[in-house]
């Protein structure tokens, strides 16, 4: 279980890269009367875009069952510490959506009380079947559909629902290499074939194809002797992914005026590459003197209603 834990905890840091260079790209453009087509456009667009806020929700759903779990040994009513750690959530996304509109952690909060809890309740078959029924759907409408102005965002429940239940079933190493194989040949396909056409659905299907892909072969490399150098980065910047999420917010918004000022984009990329590694210098500081991020602190104080002990035993006040 440790060793799947911090394989969680390196894949949830990889989801934190991509998505800090997706949304330093997507708050450019927002901003840019003319933008233009670029190479960086093409590759964010054909290789990042729609790829990690799929990892991102799977990892959710499987978290939300380890968390169940944790507080079923904790405290009699485990669904009840569950909805006080997602209203906390609402909260920090709440604040976050008045500065940065869209952001997902609302509606992961609000998706995690009206999906997750009621599943919970049901056996895990169910809960596959019905994670892949609504994925499905989501990704036939492109990802979602607008009610009343809003653009409810179908594909992250489904997501989450699977990430749920296959925490329950634990799927053997030996899929893998299989899955692999074939989640990178399908997102290839479906991505030639959206360039052909722009379909939104097929974008959709392509970014889940892509998405699998790098999921399973993070998880190869994890197996190679590559494992020391990828956790060493990875694994913090996953174990602060609520800190770093937020804090990348307010640099990106900041920096609005040199990113649009460049007409190739690649000042994005650099601004992301250094953010990221500022964040995994700091992050691998900060836990080598305390248990959680900063944030991830305050949560899990609020989650229990109680101070929580973080610094660590022996590092220096």
């Amino acid at each position: 279980m440790t060793r799947r834990l911090h394989e969680l905890d390196a894949l949830r840091g990889f989801a934190i890269c991509g998505i800090m260079v997706v949304n330093t790209w997507q708050h450019t453009l927002g901003h840019l009367e003319d933008p233009g087509r670029t190479p960086v456009d093409w590759a964010v667009e054909n290789l990042l875009q729609g790829r990690f806020y799929p990892v991102f929700s799977f990892l959710f759903g499987l978290s939300f069952v380890l968390f169940l779990r944790s507080a079923a040994g904790r405290t009699p009513h485990p669904r009840l510490a569950l909805l006080r750690r997602l209203a906390v959530l609402a909260c920090f996304g709440a604040v976050h959506w008045a500065v940065n509109p869209g952001e997902v952690l609302l509606p992961y909060a609000l998706f995690g009380m009206l999906v997750l809890l009621p599943a919970s309740f049901l056996p895990r078959s169910a809960v596959l079947l019905l994670g892949v029924a609504v994925t499905a759907w989501a990704a036939s409408l492109g990802g979602g559909f607008v009610a009343g102005g809003v653009f409810v965002v179908v594909l992250v429940p489904g997501l989450f629902l699977i990430g749920a239940a296959l925490m329950e079933y634990r799927p053997p190493e030996r899929l893998l290499l299989p899955a692999f194989l074939t989640s990178t040949a399908a997102g290839g396909w479906l991505v030639w074939l959206w360039n052909g056409t722009y379909a939104t659905g097929l974008y959709t299907a392509a970014g889940l194809a892509c998405a699998t892909a790098y999921c399973t072969g993070l998880l190869l490399l994890l197996r190679t002797r590559l494992r020391g150098p990828l956790t060493a980065v990875l694994n913090p910047l996953g174990r602060m992914a609520l800190t770093n999420y937020l804090v990348s917010t307010p640099v990106i918004l900041l920096s609005l005026p040199l990113l649009t000022a460049d007409p190739t984009r690649l000042s994005g990329v650099a601004l992301a590459a250094a953010v990221l590694a500022l964040q995994v210098a700091f992050s691998r500081w900060w836990l080598a003197r305390f248990r959680y991020g900063p944030l991830e602190w305050v949560w899990r104080c609020l989650t229990w209603m109680e101070r929580v002990p973080n610094r660590r035993i022996g590092s220096e006040p």
